[in-house]
């Protein structure tokens, strides 16, 4: 099961300050927009002014001076490191890093495929990393796949029949080594029609090239679809490492040249080069193995096969990535001469991947991965960004010449200015939706080149606790370092819920890009987060209903549009359902819920609760209802899935032609927004009442009961914590997960609002993330992570801490972009105007009619 991704609305739909209606109106909104664009670079310049302003109370001559001068520099400092001069920077470094990697896998020689024969380094202890692509681990049925009706082939010595054992224990994990050593074995697999066979064979010598050669025979059915072979450890065991030996084995593998150029036209032919040994641990009559000499028959090995291939268009492959892992785990032998099982799983794992990965196009597997062939649907975007841009530079181009012949400052006549026409205001009018749009494909372009073209490299994930907790404690401490006095100090004010959003999602980032799920305990506090987004949807979406009772068109659509936007685009940019992006399907499903929960008859507000109490039991009879839903579909998982898999619904719902993963992801998290709306009604109810005190440093309730609960809290906090560091299995603890999550939720809340002095200040660093939570979410998939999120771009290849720095400041540019280009757009294509609003939703119903119609035909192909 995938891991889970998670973030929260745009920034319009956080949960608002409660006390004061979250903003609705469309000026208020760009204002958040504007303040968002430059937030960050502004807090850290507030803080500094604040305590240069503190330095310069206390100092006095010379110091103030200098305080004077510092705070100039500063000042004159942030006039140029803002947003969008770091997304200036952030573009030339796409353009740079597109130019090297386009040069280096043109002129730098090597594919994907040879450098996972080639290089590579060990993470751990058994998980290689080849150089610049990634490995998928196939399992016993992908390898039964891959191998159906296939030939398989080891020729050589223990070594080779080593790996020969574990390239089969892929196929079949109870095959163990027995038998004869020195002999031929067969292993066959009848449910596929898969054969791999090894054939002893300890020197390059004519007994080797009379196998050899009865596959190349005309009429022979028996060709191996693939051949693994090498051999030389005991030509040098029996002739002493002699010179004669050495040249025999020259001549000997050059007279085998064109057979195995030959067998290269029909399948894949893999010389092995001999891995070092331990020379201490060797026995007696091994001991003129050395090093030293598995050196020089690797040379000749490599020069033969070398001259071969630069004048053959079928090449003989070399697998070097064995000998590379050996040399790093070699100390491990029990005998000096044969490598550790896990050595060998990497060799065999890196020959299926080699094999196979044409074949089954794993997504996590992007050495000797093919660039998958563009859609109709991807051309047509495309075609539509290229248009799109075109028709910018024209406009900009119109715009200029009119500005220049308006230049004329008055009217000869009437001695007044001139107007422009209607013509000239409507083609000036049409520049920012153009822009937006333009800017836009250029960002789709980067997200495909990431992670569909064949340009930049990926890596695996591999955890450790180093690489999960270092980088978290470091924003952690960045975060409570930038802090600011909050504009109130109301119960979950609105920077609050940004704080909150913001060191959520960074935490998920830094457990995304570690491979943190692999840690149970961990996934455990993750799951915690993503019902807290839940939960947040929940709480911000009720308040704003019950506050405002706006269920109006025009609210509903532009919630749709900031949550739904940037996926769609993706959807049709890089050829994935949209419930892939499960979290937004996820969010904008529950917004559905609480409108629906919300507008239905009768519609119970706070106005009409004031009046007469009783509706707040109307209004609890709804949620009960509601929660009575949520049990009914849980326990009835044949409905859910009858429901869901209903055209055209099933085409929001369903992953790979099932609506499993969305049953998963809704049932993991069932009752989160639930317990998001009920806790904002009690405080919302108890607020009108007066009862709770928000002003500045004063606690929310009486210092007794305030400690008391503040203890509680941090009982349940660190209960849960213990009980999740307990976990062993995911599956069990999941099945717990959706009724205790919410203690450690509220446990947090009450920890973090009881106090007054809690209240009135925030972490602006992480308000700042907070605010773009959703693009953060999304962008994460292709432009930070990599395949997918199964693997990390490599952006800057062999260093990689200055690949996450390089990267990450890419993606938190790309992402503000997105936020800004999002928010322009709403404006645009959600008028005010009812009748305006209903024409745009007609045109998005039929767009959305022809997408579907297009990917149900390409289905079919």
């Amino acid at each position: 099961m995938s891991d889970p991704k998670v973030t929260l609305e745009n920034s319009c739909e956080a949960a608002p300050a409660l006390g004061a209606a979250p903003e609705s109106n469309e000026a208020e909104r760009t204002k958040s927009t504007a303040e968002s664009s430059a937030g960050f670079y502004a807090h850290i310049s507030r803080l500094s002014t604040t305590a240069v302003s503190r330095l310069s109370d206390c100092c006095h001559g010379g110091s103030k001076m200098a305080v004077l001068a510092y705070s100039r520099g500063k000042r004159e400092i942030n006039q140029y490191f803002n947003i969008e001069n770091a997304k200036l920077l952030a573009l030339v470094a796409v353009f740079l890093l597109l130019i090297f990697h386009s040069v280096s896998r043109n002129y730098g020689g090597g594919d994907t495929c040879e450098r996972l024969l080639s290089s590579g380094r060990l993470l751990g202890e058994n998980a290689w990393q080849p150089y610049g692509c990634m490995m998928h681990r196939y399992k016993s049925n992908e390898a039964k796949s891959c191998l159906s009706e296939k030939h398989i082939a080891f020729i050589g010595d223990s070594r080779i029949r080593q790996l020969f054992y574990s390239y089969v224990n892929i196929i079949n994990f109870e095959v163990k080594e027995g038998g004869m050593k020195h002999e031929n074995i067969a292993f066959e697999d009848g449910s596929a029609s898969l054969k791999v066979d090894f054939l002893w064979h300890t020197e390059v010598n004519s007994s080797m090239k009379e196998s050899l050669t009865s596959w190349t025979l005309e009429g022979t059915s028996l060709k191996p679809d693939m051949i693994v072979l090498g051999a030389a450890t005991w030509s040098i065991k029996l002739h002493n490492g002699s010179t004669e030996a050495l040249n025999q084995y020259k001549t000997n593998l050059t007279s085998m040249a064109q057979l195995l150029e030959k067998l290269a036209e029909h399948g894949e032919v893999i010389w092995v080069l001999q891995d070092p040994v331990l020379e201490d641990l060797l026995r007696d009559d091994r001991k003129m193995i050395t090093n030293q000499q598995i050196d020089l028959y690797n040379e000749a090995a490599l020069s033969i096969l070398n001259s071969i291939n630069s004048v053959s268009k079928a090449k003989v492959q070399i697998l070097r990535a064995s000998r590379l892992a050996a040399e790093q785990t070699i100390g491990k032998s029990l005998d000096g001469l044969h490598l550790p099982k896990s050595t060998r799983d990497i060799s065999a794992m890196v020959l299926m991947n080699y094999f196979c990965n044409k074949i089954l196009k794993p997504i996590d597997g992007s050495c000797c991965l093919p660039r998958p062939p563009s859609t109709l649907i991807q051309k047509l975007t495309a075609c539509f960004f290229i248009l799109s841009i075109s028709g910018y530079l024209l406009v900009n181009f119109i715009c200029r010449n009119n500005h220049r012949e308006n230049k004329l400052p008055k009217d000869i006549e009437s001695g007044e200015e001139k107007k422009p026409s209607i013509a000239i205001s409507s083609v000036a009018g049409l520049k920012v939706p153009f822009k937006s749009v333009c800017k836009l494909g250029l960002i789709m372009a980067y997200f495909y080149f990431c992670d569909r073209a064949d340009i930049f490299m990926k890596e695996q994930k591999f955890y450790t606790h180093a690489s999960f907790f270092i980088p978290l404690i470091f924003i952690l401490v960045l975060g409570f370092f930038y802090n600011e006095n909050s504009k109130e100090a109301k119960f979950l004010n609105r920077e609050q819920t940004d704080e909150w959003k913001g060191w959520m999602q960074l935490v998920i980032l830094i457990y995304h890009i570690s491979g943190a799920s692999a840690f149970i305990p961990v996934y455990m506090h993750v799951r915690v987060l993503v019902a807290a987004y839940l939960f947040q949807t929940g709480y911000g979406h009720f308040s704003f209903f019950w506050l405002k009772g706006d269920f109006g068109l025009h609210r509903v659509c532009q919630v749709l549009f900031r949550l739904n936007f940037l996926v769609v685009v993706l959807c049709l940019v890089m050829d994935r359902a949209y419930q892939f992006y499960y979290f937004v399907p996820l969010v904008t499903f529950w917004f559905a819920v609480i409108y629906g929960t919300m507008a239905m008859w009768p519609q119970i507000l706070q106005k009409k609760a004031s009046g007469n109490a009783l509706w707040n039991l109307g209004l609890l009879l709804k949620l009960f209802f509601l929660l009575s839903c949520i049990f009914l579909l849980n326990y009835s998982q044949g409905a859910f899935e009858n429901i869901f898999s209903c055209w055209p619904i099933s085409k929001l719902f369903e992953l790979q032609g099932s609506v499993h993963e969305w049953w998963f992801r809704w049932k993991l998290d069932r009752f989160a927004v639930f317990h998001g709306m009920l806790f904002a009604f009690l405080y919302l109810v108890l607020q009108k009442c007066q009862v709770l005190p928000e002003g500045k440093g004063e606690p929310l309730f009486s210092h007794r009961i305030s400690d008391f609960l503040l203890f509680i809290s941090v009982v349940s906090f660190l209960t849960y914590s213990i009980w999740a560091s307990t976990c062993k299995n995911k599956t069990e603890c999941n099945t717990l997960h959706p009724y205790v999550s919410v203690v450690q939720i509220l446990a947090f809340i009450l920890i973090r609002n009881i106090p007054g002095y809690a209240r009135s200040v925030y972490s602006s660093f992480f308000a700042w993330f907070g605010k773009i939570s959703l693009e953060l979410f999304i962008c994460q998939y292709h432009i930070w992570l990599a395949a997918d999120t199964k693997g990390i771009l490599v952006l800057i290849p062999g260093n990689p801490v200055l690949n996450i720095i390089i990267s990450t400041f890419i993606f938190v540019c790309v992402a503000h972009e997105i936020s800004q280009i999002t928010n322009e757009l709403a404006q645009i294509a959600i008028p005010k105007d009812g009748s305006a609003l209903l024409k745009r939703l007609l045109g998005g119903a039929g767009f959305l009619v022809v997408v579907l119609l297009l990917s149900a035909q390409e289905s079919k192909l």
